[in-house]
């Protein structure tokens, strides 16, 4: 079996440990700058991590969820699940410096690939 690897994200900014068979989407086709986007070679599941801009009208969890529901809105989502969002200790992160709290949400959507029907 594959390892799982650290891969460099944005230009090593940070870095994800991705799963063994994930494929840089970058490779095959042009992605957008402020996404990473990662496939499995064998299933149909893709991993994509998205830098968004600061909403002032929202903050905490609920800026977590906001952004969630506005990539699923601009998707076109069917199956929409968010499974959990958790606060980031800020001694942890690179940017601690820069913000004043940082979350992330772990969600499922279900979405249509590139070129197929919904």
């Amino acid at each position: 079996m594959e390892p799982t690897r650290d891969y460099p994200l944005f230009g090593g900014a940070f870095s994800a440990t991705l799963p063994p068979g994930a494929i840089d989407v970058s490779d095959l086709r042009p992605v957008p700058n402020n996404q990473e986007v990662f496939c499995h070679r064998v299933t149909d599941q893709s991993l994509i991590v998205e830098l968004l801009e600061q909403q002032a009208h929202v903050q905490g969890e609920e800026a977590a969820r906001y952004h969630f529901e506005d990539v699923c809105g601009a998707q076109e989502a069917r199956a929409v699940q968010v499974e959990t969002v958790q606060p980031l200790f800020l001694e942890n992160l690179a940017l601690r410096g820069c913000c004043q709290e940082a979350w992330v949400l772990s969600g499922k959507q279900q979405v249509a690939k590139e070129n197929q029907q919904p």
